[in-house]
C-alpha cells in the first residue's frame, strides 16, 4: 500500500468520525429541546397531556394489577408540591381598596373598591374573584409559570403581603406586595434569590402575563363601551396611546414602555415598571351586552422584561386599582391622568386649567352637582359675553331692518338680479352700522369651550351616580320613557334633558332667524332650514345616549343665550337709532371696502358673460 492510499484511507476515517460525532450531538440537542416542549405542555395541560400520552392510565381490567401513579410533570419535587397543594386567598385592605391574592399563582384574586358602587347599588369589583392573572413565565432547567404553584406565605400584615415559591436547591421566588395607606397604589416586588444555578447564565428575559376581566359597571352598555379602552405609554411621550372603545383590538409593540391600563369609564387597572417592559402585546375583547355574565371587556397584556442573571435579583413593579380621579391619578407623576380623554391641546388645556379647577373650587362648597353645573354655565357665559356681544348686537340690528330688506328682495325678485340684491343689501348694512361678520369670530371663538364641555362631562366621575331633578345619574342618560327594545339611532330610551336641549335649540334659532326676510336664494333657505331644523334634530339625537349633565348643560347654555339675546335687543340695540343711522347716510358716499369692490367685478363680469350667452342665442 503506497503513501497516498494511506493518507486517504486516514481521511476517510476522521470524517466518519466527525459526522458521527457531529450526528450524535445533534441528536441529543434535538431530545432536550422534545423534553422542554414536553414540559411545557405537561405544565399547561397536564392532565390532557398524559392521558394522551400514556394509553396505561384507563382503568385497571379486572386480574391485573392497578396502573401506576401519574409520573411527576416538574423534575423539582417541592415544585411538583407547591403544583398540587390547595390554594389559599389572604387580603390586603385599607380605606379605600379590599385586594384578595391567592396562594395559587401569588397573584391578585379580586378588587374591590370601597368607596364606589356598581349601578344598582351593589359592590363595586374592578375584577371579581378569579377574574385576573399575573403570572410570571421563566426557565430554570425546565419552563415554569408562576400561575401553576401555589406559594407560600412568608409574611403577611395590613400592609405587606410576601410569597415565596421555594426549590430544592434552595433558591425561591418572591412577590411582595405593599399596599399604603389612603392609597390605590400596591407596589410589587419580584424576586428571585439563590437561584443562580437553576436559572441558565443565557437566559436574558422572562414573560410577565397580566389579564383582567372587568364588570359592566354603569348604567349604559354603550356609553360605557365607548369610554373604555387599553392604554400605554412610552417613556418621554406627552400622552399614551390607546385601542379599543367600544371595538376589541390588539397591538403589538416591539419597544420600550413604561406602563400600560386597562381603563374602564370610570376606574383603571394600571400595571408600572420604572424599568420599562422590553417589549409586549396588548389586546381587548368587548363582551356583547346580550352575555350573561354581565362584563364588559377582557384585557389581556403579555410582556416581556429583562432579566440579568445573579444571586438576588429583584424587579420592582407598581399596579393601580383605582378610580380615573384627574388630580389622584396626577399625583403620581407618570402622567396616568392622561388615560382621561380630555380633548386635543387646545381643548385639553381649556379643561386642565379652567373646567376642573372651577369644578372644584364649586364642589368645596355645594354638594347639588345640578346647581354646580348651573354655576359653571353663568361664569363661562358671563366670561364669553364681551365675545358674543358682537354677535347678538348684530342679530339684533340685522332684525331692526328687516323691513328694508324686505323691500331689496321686493326690488330685485329675479335670480339674476342675485347679485345685485346682495351688495343693495351689504350696502344697506355698511350705512347701517352693520357688520355681518363680526358675530363670526366670537362665536368660533366659544366652539373650543363647547367641546371641552363635551369631552369633561361623560368623563367625570365626580358626577357618576349623582343624582338631580329625575335622572340618577348625571354622568349616564336619563330616561323618562324605556321602549324595551332598541331603536336605530334613538337607542331603548328617551331622554328628558335631551329633549329639552333640541326644543330650547330650536326656539333660539327661531330668534336668530327671525330676522331674516323671505329669500328666493335656495343656499340661504337650505341654510335656514339646517339651523331651525336639523340641528336640534342632529343634537336630540346625539345627546339621547350621552351623559345628562351633558344635555343638561347645552340646555342652560341655551337658555342663558336667549335671555342674553332678548337684553341685548330690549335695551342696547335700539331699532330706530338703527333707521335713524341709515336715514343720515341717504345720499352720502360709502367707502367701498375690498370685498365690496371683489363683489362689484364679479357682478360686472356676470353681467357681460350674460350678455354674450344673449347674443350666441340670437
Amino acid at each position: 500500500m503506497d503513501k497516498n492510499s494511506i493518507i486517504g484511507f486516514i481521511l476517510i476515517a476522521l470524517i466518519l468520525f466527525g459526522f458521527t460525532f457531529f450526528e450524535s450531538s445533534r441528536a441529543r440537542k434535538i431530545a432536550e429541546q422534545q423534553r422542554q416542549l414536553d414540559s411545557i405542555a405537561l405544565a399547561q395541560n397536564p392532565v390532557d397531556t398524559l392521558q394522551a400520552g400514556d394509553a396505561d392510565m384507563a382503568a385497571p381490567v379486572e386480574g391485573q394489577a392497578a396502573p401506576a401513579e401519574p409520573a411527576s410533570i416538574y423534575r423539582d419535587a417541592m415544585l411538583e408540591a407547591a403544583h398540587n397543594a390547595e390554594a389559599q386567598v389572604v387580603t390586603l385592605e385599607n380605606d379605600l381598596v379590599k385586594l384578595d391574592f391567592t396562594t395559587k399563582g401569588a397573584q391578585p384574586y379580586s378588587a374591590q373598591l370601597k368607596k364606589y358602587s356598581s349601578y344598582g347599588g351593589g359592590e363595586l369589583f374592578l375584577f371579581k374573584e378569579g377574574g385576573a392573572e399575573y403570572a410570571i413565565s421563566i426557565y430554570t432547567g425546565q419552563y415554569i409559570r408562576t400561575s401553576e404553584f401555589n406559594f407560600e406565605v412568608a409574611e403577611h400584615s395590613d400592609s405587606v403581603l410576601v410569597f415565596r415559591l421555594p426549590f430544592e436547591g434552595g433558591g425561591y421566588i418572591e412577590q411582595k406586595y405593599t399596599l399604603a395607606a389612603d392609597s390605590y397604589k400596591v407596589d410589587n416586588l419580584l424576586s428571585f434569590v439563590g437561584m443562580q444555578n437553576l436559572i441558565p447564565r443565557n437566559v436574558s428575559s422572562y414573560d410577565i402575563d397580566f389579564n383582567v376581566t372587568v364588570p359592566r359597571l354603569e348604567k349604559g352598555y354603550k356609553n360605557e363601551s365607548q369610554y373604555s379602552k387599553v392604554d400605554y405609554y412610552f417613556d418621554g411621550e406627552k400622552k399614551p396611546a390607546e385601542i379599543g372603545r367600544g371595538r376589541s383590538a390588539s397591538k403589538a409593540i416591539g419597544s420600550r414602555l413604561s406602563w400600560f391600563a386597562f381603563q374602564q369609564q370610570f376606574f383603571s387597572a394600571i400595571m408600572c415598571s420604572p424599568g420599562e417592559f422590553a417589549n409586549g402585546e396588548l389586546s381587548v375583547n368587548f363582551i356583547p351586552e346580550s352575555d350573561p355574565s354581565h362584563d364588559l371587556m377582557a384585557c389581556s397584556a403579555r410582556m416581556r422584561a429583562d432579566f440579568r442573571p445573579s444571586d438576588n435579583v429583584s424587579v420592582p413593579y407598581e399596579f393601580y386599582f383605582g378610580p380615573n380621579h384627574f388630580n389622584t391619578l396626577k399625583s403620581f407623576g407618570r402622567k396616568y391622568e392622561k388615560i382621561i380623554p380630555l380633548g386635543g391641546w387646545l381643548v385639553g388645556w381649556f379643561t386642565r386649567y379652567a373646567i376642573i379647577p372651577m369644578f372644584n373650587w364649586f364642589s368645596r362648597f355645594f354638594s347639588n352637582f345640578g346647581l354646580i353645573i348651573l354655576l359653571m354655565t353663568l361664569v363661562i357665559k358671563t366670561v364669553v359675553f364681551p365675545l358674543t356681544y358682537k354677535s347678538f348686537s348684530s342679530s339684533a340690528k340685522m332684525q331692526a331692518l328687516k323691513p328694508e330688506i324686505e323691500k331689496i328682495n321686493a326690488k330685485y325678485p329675479k335670480q339674476e338680479d342675485a347679485m345685485k340684491k346682495q351688495q343693495a343689501t351689504m350696502d344697506l348694512y355698511k350705512r347701517a352700522g352693520v357688520n355681518t361678520m363680526g358675530g363670526c369670530l366670537p362665536t368660533l371663538l366659544t366652539f373650543p369651550i363647547l367641546w371641552a364641555m363635551f369631552r369633561f362631562f361623560p368623563a367625570s366621575i365626580e358626577l357618576r351616580q349623582q343624582p338631580f331633578l329625575w335622572c340618577d345619574d348625571l354622568s349616564a342618560y336619563d330616561s323618562i320613557l324605556d321602549y324595551g327594545t332598541r331603536i336605530p339611532l334613538l337607542g331603548d330610551h328617551l331622554s328628558l334633558f335631551a329633549l329639552l336641549m333640541a326644543v330650547v335649540m330650536w326656539v333660539y334659532s327661531k330668534m336668530t332667524t327671525a330676522n331674516q326676510a323671505a329669500s328666493n336664494d335656495p343656499t340661504a333657505s337650505s341654510m335656514k332650514f339646517m339651523t331651525l331644523w336639523m340641528m336640534p334634530i342632529m343634537m336630540f339625537f346625539i345627546c339621547n345616549n350621552l351623559s345628562a349633565a351633558l344635555s343638561y348643560y347645552y340646555l342652560l347654555s341655551q337658555l342663558i343665550a336667549i335671555i342674553q339675546t332678548w337684553v341685548i335687543r330690549k335695551f342696547f340695540v335700539h331699532p330706530e337709532q338703527v333707521l335713524a343711522r341709515l336715514k343720515a347716510s341717504e345720499g352720502k358716499p360709502m367707502p367701498k371696502s375690498k370685498w365690496q369692490q371683489r363683489l362689484e367685478a364679479a357682478q360686472k363680469m356676470q353681467e357681460q358673460q350674460m350678455r354674450e350667452q344673449q347674443k350666441k342665442r340670437k
